[in-house]
C-alpha cells in the first residue's frame, strides 16, 4: 500500500504542476497580446492540457486514498 501512497502522491504533484504550467501558460498569452482568433485557440489548447492535469491530480489523489484505507 505505500507504493500505491506515494505513486498517488507523485502523480497528484505532476497534475499541480501542469495547472502551474497552465495558468503561467495562459497569463504569457495574455501578456502577449494576441488577437482574438489567436487567443481562442491557445486557450483552447490550454483548456484541454488543464483538464487532463486536473484529473491525473485527481486520480493520484484517489490512490492516496486508497492506499491509506487498505493500508
Amino acid at each position: 500500500m505505500q507504493a500505491l501512497i506515494w505513486g498517488g502522491a507523485v502523480l497528484t504533484l505532476l497534475g499541480v504542476a501542469g495547472l502551474v504550467w497552465c495558468v503561467r501558460r495562459a497569463l504569457k498569452a495574455r501578456r502577449a497580446g494576441l488577437p482574438d482568433d489567436a487567443m481562442r485557440a491557445e486557450l483552447q489548447r490550454i483548456v484541454a492540457i488543464n483538464l487532463a492535469a486536473l484529473g491525473l491530480s485527481i486520480l493520484g489523489l484517489m490512490f492516496v486514498v486508497v492506499g491509506i484505507f487498505f493500508g
